[in-house]
């Protein structure tokens, strides 16, 4: 997988998806800051969500973002969506990748090095980390470090996803301690202070 160090976001969808977000999305990927896009709908009905990953894939495909599915292994392969992001409760990655072949399959590891290290047997895209910040997205179950990074560096040159509270004041740290790619949700889509487009700007 290519790290292009420009586009080091990692954009997930918003809970919700309301009519201003895929203008939204838009502008956002046309800046070229994006390098995954996720769709994260955790209670919507299969077939709402099908209809709306639809439409997001269109966009993704014109600004050449990856688009991946969260969790459901099955919607990815219907919609030959570029990959899927697996949670530790989800679907096995030997599993996933009978189905989904060559697409890819991210993993989500917590702040675990066993868990790390089991991904990276199984031949995982990407290793997902964290929180390493205190998330409005997500109930925080697990801390994340920088040291953890640091290890995880050691041991294996797959790239590494930091997730969990990352916002315009704190990204550089990640960035700096060779995170490849920042996973980014309530920050854009839940900003009080900033829109969309604005809040994606300042990530520089």
């Amino acid at each position: 997988m290519r790290i292009n160090k420009k586009k080091f976001i990692y954009l997930i969808s918003p809970n919700k998806i309301n009519k201003s977000f895929y203008e939204d999305l838009s502008e956002i990927l046309r800046l070229k800051k994006v390098s995954f896009f996720q769709l994260r709908l955790k209670d919507t009905p299969f077939k709402k969500k099908l209809f709306i990953a639809k439409k997001i894939k269109k966009i993704c495909k014109k600004f050449k973002t990856k688009f991946l599915i969260n969790d459901d292994v099955y919607l990815a392969k219907k919609l030959h969506s570029d990959g899927c992001h697996l949670g530790q409760k989800d679907m096995d990655l030997t599993e996933a990748r009978k189905i989904l072949k060559k697409k890819i399959i991210g993993i989500t590891c917590h702040n675990s090095l066993k868990l790390a290290k089991s991904a990276i047997k199984k031949n995982a895209d990407y290793l997902a980390f964290g929180a390493f910040n205190i998330s409005k997205t997500k109930k925080i179950k697990y801390i994340a470090s920088i040291n953890l990074l640091n290890k995880i560096k050691k041991i294996t040159n797959t790239p590494i996803v930091a997730i969990g509270g990352i916002n315009s004041n704190n990204y550089k740290k990640l960035l700096l301690n060779k995170a490849n790619f920042l996973a980014i949700s309530g920050y854009v889509w839940k900003n009080k202070n900033l829109k969309p487009l604005d809040a994606i700007k300042k990530l520089k």
